[in-house]
């Protein structure tokens, strides 16, 4: 798994996952239940993982999408 990007913006997460559902790219949000240690705050981004296969179409759907901007750099492993 890989990382796709990471925000505290939860709509950004919905729309990001609703963008990979669309693309049929499974995903993988984690810390999603962390309000829970943090009190609602959101400080604690969440984090959109995908398979290693999949992250190259996954930053594709998202760029064409124009959140490019919100993408981790790419390592390029």
């Amino acid at each position: 798994m890989r990382h796709l990007l990471r925000t505290n913006d939860a709509v950004l997460i919905s729309a990001v996952g609703a963008l990979l559902d669309g693309a049929g790219i499974g995903h993988l949000v984690l810390d999603g239940n962390m309000s829970i240690v943090e009190g609602s705050l959101g400080i604690i981004p969440r984090r959109v993982l995908v398979a290693d296969e999949d992250l190259a179409a996954a930053r594709r759907v998202l760029a064409d999408a124009g959140l490019a901007h919100e993408l981790e750099p790419d390592d390029g492993r």
